[in-house]
C-alpha cells in the first residue's frame, strides 16, 4: 500500500501547484480593483496608486505569484487587504463550523444513499422502486438553495421543531447543536445521497446477476447472506470511488448552503472576500478547497486499493 501511494503522491503534488496558477490568473482576470474598493469611491487616482503600491499590486504578476506562493510554503497566509486581521486566523474560525456542517452531511449522504440503493436493488415491489426513483430524481433536480427554503418551511415554520439558522457548536452545547446541523446538512446531503443510492443500485444489480450468486442461491444460501457478504463487498469499490467524488463536491456546495442558513463558515468569508476583491482570502480559502478535494481523492483511490487488491499492482 506505502508503494501505490507514493506513485499517487507526485500527482496529488502537480495539481495542487496547476491549482495555484489558475487561481491566482484567474482572480486577477476578474473585473475589478481591491486599490479602488479599499479607498472608497471618492479617493483620487494617487490615493488608489499609493495603495496599490502598498499593497504589491503594482508589480509584476509573476512577481506577485512567487511572493504568495513562498509565504505559503512558510506557513504565512497575509493579511486581508478589506475585512483585516491575518487570514490564517479567519480562515481558522470558520473552518470548525464549515468541517462540522460538511462531516454531518456526508454522514447522511451515506446513510441516505446506502439504504436507498440497498432497497432499490433488493426490492421486487414496484411500488417502492417507483418511490425511490421519485426520490432520487427530485433530490437531483432541484437545487440546494430551493431544498433549503422547502425544509425551512416544514420543519422551522409549519413544523416549529427546528431552528431556521444559525450556529451552535458542539463544544459548547452539544445538545443544542444537532439541531442546528440537521436542515443545513440535510439539505446538503440530498443530491449527493441521490447520486450514491443510483450507483449503489447499480452495481449490487450487476453483483447480483453473476454467476457466484445464482450458484450460492441455488446452493439455498438465505438472500440477505447473499446479499451482504457475497454482492455487496463486490459493489462496494465503485461506490467509494463515486463517494469521493460527491465528498469533494459536498465541500463546493457548502459555500450556497451556508448562506441559505446563516452558517458561520468558510462560505461567508468566501462571500465577503469575492464581494471586496480581497485576493489573499480569496485565493487561500480557493487553495484550500482544492487541497481539501486532493487529499479526499487520495484517501478514496487509498480505500479502492484496499477493497480490491488487484488496483495496486496496475
Amino acid at each position: 500500500m506505502s508503494r501505490y501511494l507514493a506513485k499517487r503522491i507526485p500527482s496529488a503534488l502537480l495539481v495542487l501547484v496547476l491549482a495555484s496558477f489558475a487561481v491566482f490568473l484567474i482572480l486577477r482576470l476578474v473585473p475589478g480593483d481591491p486599490a479602488a474598493s479599499l479607498a472608497g469611491s471618492d479617493a483620487s487616482p494617487q490615493a488608489v496608486g499609493a495603495i496599490r503600491t502598498e499593497l504589491g499590486l503594482n508589480q509584476p504578476l509573476t512577481v506577485q505569484y512567487a511572493h504568495w506562493i513562498g509565504h505559503l510554503l512558510t506557513g504565512n497566509l497575509g493579511r486581508s487587504y478589506v475585512i483585516g486581521g491575518q487570514v490564517s486566523t479567519l480562515i481558522g474560525s470558520g473552518l470548525s463550523a464549515t468541517a462540522q456542517l460538511t462531516a454531518g452531511a456526508l454522514l447522511l449522504s451515506v446513510l441516505l444513499g446506502g439504504a436507498v440503493g440497498l432497497l432499490w436493488a433488493t426490492s421486487g415491489n414496484r411500488a417502492v422502486r417507483t418511490v425511490l426513483r421519485v426520490f432520487a430524481t427530485t433530490a437531483l433536480a432541484v437545487p440546494p438553495f430551493v431544498t433549503g427554503v422547502v425544509l425551512v418551511l416544514l420543519f422551522a415554520v409549519w413544523l416549529p421543531a427546528l431552528p431556521a439558522g444559525g450556529y451552535q457548536s458542539f463544544t459548547t452545547a452539544p445538545d443544542l447543536a444537532w439541531q442546528y446541523l440537521l436542515l443545513p446538512a440535510l439539505c446538503l446531503a440530498l443530491p449527493s445521497a441521490a447520486v450514491l443510492g443510483r450507483y449503489l443500485r447499480d452495481a449490487l444489480e450487476r453483483a447480483l446477476a453473476e454467476d457466484y450468486v445464482r450458484t450460492a442461491t441455488a446452493l439455498g444460501v438465505r438472500r440477505s447472506r447473499v446479499v451482504w457478504r457475497h454482492a455487496l463487498p463486490n459493489a462496494l469499490p465503485s461506490v467509494v470511488t463515486v463517494l469521493g467524488l460527491q465528498a469533494g463536491q459536498l465541500l463546493s456546495g457548502a459555500v450556497l448552503v451556508e448562506a441559505v442558513f446563516a452558517w458561520p463558515g468558510l462560505g461567508q468569508l468566501a462571500q465577503q472576500g469575492v464581494l471586496h476583491r480581497d485576493y489573499p482570502v480569496v485565493q487561500d480559502l480557493l487553495l484550500l478547497l482544492v487541497a481539501a478535494f486532493v487529499a479526499v481523492q487520495l484517501l478514496t483511490d487509498l480505500a479502492y486499493a484496499w477493497l480490491d487488491p488487484r488496483i495496486r499492482w496496475q
